[in-house]
């Protein structure tokens, strides 16, 4: 598969997470994406009461034609999302997970 459609793919899948209800009116879901180093990311930001709000929920990146993913938060799971899209095994890779436990999760080790 090409680059280009695996961009499309991850933007699709970050989008369609971005879309759901975080459940609270002060917290903003929000989206970034960095075209020209491959980088996907959405992200909560906000308040709950006098607490501040910010963590990373899906962070993923295309490295020498695999798919990286380094921050998987939601339920589904994205790895599963891009099979379902498509994409081989072999193309991504739980950055996420050590170079050892990666050998053990039938997907690309990165190495």
């Amino acid at each position: 598969m090409d680059i280009e459609k695996y961009r499309k793919i991850i933007k699709s899948i970050v989008e369609k997470h971005s879309k759901g209800d975080n459940g609270d009116g002060e917290i903003e879901t929000q989206i970034a994406f960095d075209l020209e180093r491959d980088r996907y990311l959405m992200f909560h930001i906000g308040w709950c009461g006098e607490r501040r709000v910010f963590g990373c929920v899906i962070h993923v990146e295309i490295r020498s034609g695999k798919i990286w993913i380094q921050r998987d938060g939601t339920e589904t799971g994205i790895a599963n999302e891009l099979i379902k899209s498509g994409v081989p095994k072999c193309d991504i890779v739980l950055g996420y997970r050590s170079a050892y436990m990666r050998k053990f999760t039938g997907l690309a080790t990165g190495v």
